[in-house]
């Protein structure tokens, strides 16, 4: 598949001038979804040389891992799993070694590195003195710290391994990747003989064949002298799709929020013009890339929000999310090519006036223009219904026009995608009340069937400068107050429009989710053609069809009440 992880892995171990290898290496790339769910693992362990069997704890410590880890739920986030396969390993590996203990030469200890290659990100657990590095131009960047305690020039030992405790302290790091990335994992048998510029030089000459470069770093410290195992695994990112909603989280760790900026101003590439908008969520400032010349929109989140995780989260999944979706009416992300320093947004940057601007600059607009805006929007929130997402923030702030009249719709923080149940489900809904759907403000979890209901008000407010239920639509806190909300007709507040609009409206902007339109075309195909089904129709058809028998009729009705009355009094 094109948007799969796809790896160029090269490794080699060897005994060295030890009569046994006790080093222990494997990596596992599995098939979709797997490789989508759990990415890739890249394992490297280290037996302990005073041991006879050390070499049974790095070969138990890889394989159950490998396997381990695998098996675990999906749901889990790749810290949560890893570390959990890794701690039962470490139980398993120290109760051998208390077993043995009247055998001083049987302890199973291992160290341990494991990589995980997951969407853009690489996930990093490491015990003991192993290393993994990240080749960095003509050098490496260690991105573990070795557990040795070094006593003297000609003793040190180790400060961490796996079987040496009843519990074990794992390290755990993720650093954001990009295709073309090169991670090393070594022993020290080869690290502590190999500098760092001759292992990325050896990488860089046989970048074709990443075993034979693993051959020829184990040589190469065989050579310098070293009298220990020698273990190298490399691993290329030839491509990586982008990160999937359970990849955020640790993206959110990975990177400082963004400052705030003081524009003109240089950032991360950019060149900062002016501030677009400012809130106690966000700043957005218009921007220009350095290198491609775009003019982009750059998000950061605002003091209040720097130490909010979730809202951090939020900021992030607006930049996933618009990656997701491929609509002329939601905005685009701006395509990234370049590692950030900072956690923020990139969007594209749209010439335009929002809605709320536009219904300003024309407080009675015509039936037809309104339709067309209401289909655009419409069509914008398909795209994200179809991706099972719903946007439980659609309000005239959040749809901007462009000058060629083109409708697109912003701001996702609040956006709801389904199966993303580690990102705070029970988070309340950051819509704004006017126009959030009344099970929203119930403490209920949102549908298509909202979005729907938040299109409703804006077409009604399009054509009538209103609201359908007034003020009292935000204080509908239970089921019974929502159900109490009553409907200003369309003929109350503006005379002559056609009353199947009304129909339409009024099924829209319906309190029970229920009742409303399932389908957002079938919504927008009544704003165009009469519906006999709908509230009201079936009167006004009669209307003009006969209007002396409705007049009669009404005329009738109004004696009969007016009788009934009478008569009740009498009595």
């Amino acid at each position: 598949m094109p948007n799969d992880l796809r790896l160029t892995l090269g490794q080699h171990s060897a005994a060295g001038r030890k009569p046994n290898n006790q080093d222990f290496h494997g990596a596992l790339i599995p098939g979709q979804p797997a490789l989508g769910l759990k990415g890739a693992a890249i394992v490297i362990a280290d037996g302990i040389g005073s041991s006879a069997v050390s070499h049974v704890a790095s070969e138990t410590a890889v394989k159950s891992f490998l396997t381990d880890y695998y098996d675990t739920p999906d749901t889990w986030s790749v810290k949560s799993a890893a570390q959990r396969v890794i701690a039962a390993a470490n139980s398993w590996l120290h109760a051998e070694t208390r077993r043995s203990r009247h055998e001083p030469d049987r302890g199973y200890v291992t160290t341990f590195s494991a990589l995980i290659l997951k969407g853009r990100t690489a996930h990093l657990f490491h015990v003991g003195d192993g290393r993994i590095c990240r080749v960095a131009g003509r050098s490496l960047e260690q991105l573990t710290e070795d557990h040795r305690l070094v006593l003297s020039a000609e003793e040190s030992y180790l400060g961490r391994a796996l079987g040496a405790g009843g519990r074990v302290e794992i390290d755990h790091a993720s650093v954001r990747t990009e295709p073309g990335d090169v991670f090393v994992l070594t022993t020290d048998g080869v690290h502590e003989h190999v500098d760092p510029e001759t292992i990325a030089g050896l990488i860089a000459r046989h970048a074709a064949d990443l075993g034979t470069a693993a051959r020829e770093i184990v040589r190469h410290a065989y050579d310098a002298g070293s009298t220990d195992n020698l273990t190298a695994q490399i691993v290329r990112i030839e491509a990586a799709p982008e990160d999937g909603p359970a990849d955020l989280a640790g993206r959110v760790a990975d990177l400082a929020p963004a400052p705030l900026l003081d524009p003109p101003t240089d950032f991360d590439g950019y060149r900062v013009l002016r501030t677009l908008h400012a809130s106690h969520r966000s700043h957005v400032y218009l921007a220009l890339d350095s290198e491609t010349g775009a003019t982009v929109a750059l998000k950061v989140p605002s003091t209040e929000a720097r130490d909010d995780p979730a809202q951090l989260r939020r900021l992030v999944m607006e930049e996933w999310i618009a990656r997701r979706i491929d609509s002329p009416h939601v905005l685009k992300a701006q395509p990234q090519a370049r590692r950030r320093s900072h956690l923020y947004t990139a969007m594209e940057y749209v010439e335009g006036r929002t809605l709320a601007q536009w219904m300003r600059d024309n407080p009675a607009p015509d039936l037809e223009t309104v339709r067309s805006l209401v289909e655009q929007i419409a069509r914008g929130l398909q795209a994200f219904h179809r991706r099972e997402m719903v946007h439980q923030d659609l309000r005239p702030q959040n749809v901007l026009i462009d000058a060629a009249g083109t409708v697109r719709i912003i701001d996702f923080g609040a956006t709801r995608v389904a199966g993303v149940a580690e990102f705070a489900p029970e988070e309340p809904v950051l819509g704004t009340q006017q126009y959030s759907a009344p099970e929203y403000l119930a403490g209920h979890s949102g549908t298509s069937a909202a979005d729907v209901f938040s299109l409703g008000i804006i077409a009604y407010q399009m054509l009538t400068g209103q609201l359908p239920y007034g003020a009292a639509a935000a204080r509908a806190l239970t089921e019974a107050r929502a159900r109490r909300l009553r409907y200003v007709p369309l003929s109350a507040v503006r005379p002559g429009l056609p009353v199947w609009i009304d129909g339409a409206l009024r099924k829209a902007v319906h309190p029970n989710p229920a009742l409303r339109y399932e389908a957002l075309s079938a919504f927008t195909y009544d704003l165009r053609h009469p519906n006999p089904s709908l509230a009201g129709m079936r009167r006004a058809a009669l209307l003009e069809r006969n209007p002396v028998l409705f007049w009669k009729l009404v005329s009738l009705g109004l004696g009969l009440a007016l009788l009934a009355l009478l008569v009740s009094r009498a009595v």
